[in-house]
């Protein structure tokens, strides 16, 4: 199992391969949105996020909102090493935490998550290969964490 440093290093060093392979199909701007990703997801989307990890660290003060998934996924379990399963489970907490922030900041005069969410999916169906080389980025690093710490698909995941 790789070092805290060691993921840093590797996702440093391939995250402008990666986003030069990227462009190769999904063209240059979004090849470079895919590596830019590809930095975020090593760097604060970690499939470590569920440890005292440099993932978590990087999120300063905002790393309590961490606090639930740490408590509910266990370390290297399918739902946070998970191949797809993981990155998709991240994604869906920190979207869920943030719009359970907006909801509370909306008496203050923030936008409401519901206006967020619409213009979102506008930008969405108006550039679908954008967000496909974001996705592809997040889960391309947390792929790159999973060969370093090993067999990306153990045969004996930990218990849940």
């Amino acid at each position: 199992m790789a070092s805290g440093h060691e993921h840093d290093n590797s996702t440093k060093r391939w995250s402008l391969p990666f986003a030069l392979f990227l462009s190769l199909f999904l063209g240059i701007n979004n090849g470079l949105i895919g590596g830019l990703a590809f930095l975020l997801g090593g760097f604060w989307l970690s499939p470590d996020l569920d440890t005292k990890s440099n993932a978590l660290k990087r999120w300063g003060i905002l790393q309590a909102l961490w606090e639930p998934y740490r408590r509910l996924i266990p370390h290297r379990s399918i739902f946070s090493h998970g191949p797809f399963i993981g990155t998709t489970l991240r994604l869906f907490y920190l979207t869920t935490m943030i719009i359970l922030l907006l909801y509370c900041l909306k008496p203050i005069g923030i936008t409401s998550p519901q206006e967020i969410i619409n213009l979102l999916m506008k930008q969405f169906n108006k550039y679908p290969q954008t967000f496909l080389a974001l996705f592809i980025g997040i889960e391309a690093s947390a792929w790159l964490h999973l060969m370093k710490d090993g067999d990306p698909f153990p045969t004996k995941w930990r218990k849940w």
